[in-house]
């Protein structure tokens, strides 16, 4: 027979057990990582029912983490930490294969290409060229540095081409019809 565990056979509170009353959450959380702990194969069926039934009986949450003190986790969770502190943790601790990857900066070009494209409605169209060209600059720049904007600088380009297309449909008719009548 092997030695007893520091569950069996002790009285529930030890020395430098919290004596704080266990409500029902912290009840099913050390349920669940007893049941954690049996699927992982470490405990048995048997010993698995015994410590399910002393979790529901214990009054104290140092009953409970006297239940679950052999296994990887607690029944408490993790106090989470300040955010400075978390940081350069994570960046030690996580390769970088599994970091986010860095959202790289939106071009200025093509944001003033999907304003001035905007602009070529309240303008009548005087922005519509600068938008353009500010859009086929953009994207260029893009390509080379590898910022992100795509979506604005195409914005731009074509609110400014139908601006443009706008103006020469407009310029046409008027020199169709000043030729028709002259």
């Amino acid at each position: 027979m092997s030695s007893p565990t520091p569950w069996q056979g002790q009285p529930w509170q030890g020395q430098g057990v919290p004596s704080m009353l266990a409500s029902h959450a912290d009840r099913e959380r050390a349920v669940d990582v007893l049941r954690a702990g049996f699927s992982e194969g470490r405990l048995q069926q048997e010993e698995l029912e015994k410590r399910v039934a002393r979790a529901y009986a214990a009054r104290t949450v140092g009953e409970l983490g006297l239940l679950v003190a052999d296994l990887p986790q607690g029944p408490m969770p993790m106090q989470p930490m300040p955010m400075p502190v978390m940081q350069p943790m994570m960046m030690q601790q996580v390769p970088r294969t599994f970091l986010p990857a860095p959202v790289p900066p939106t071009n200025g070009k093509a944001v003033g290409s999907m304003v001035l494209g905007v602009l070529t409605t309240m303008t009548f169209g005087v922005t519509g060229i600068p938008a353009v060209v500010l859009g086929h600059s953009a994207r260029a720049e893009m390509r080379r540095t590898g910022e992100s904007g795509e979506g604005f600088a195409v914005t731009g380009l074509v609110l400014g081409w139908l601006s443009v297309a706008g103006w020469a449909v407009f310029l046409t008719v008027l020199i169709v019809a000043a030729i028709a009548s002259g």
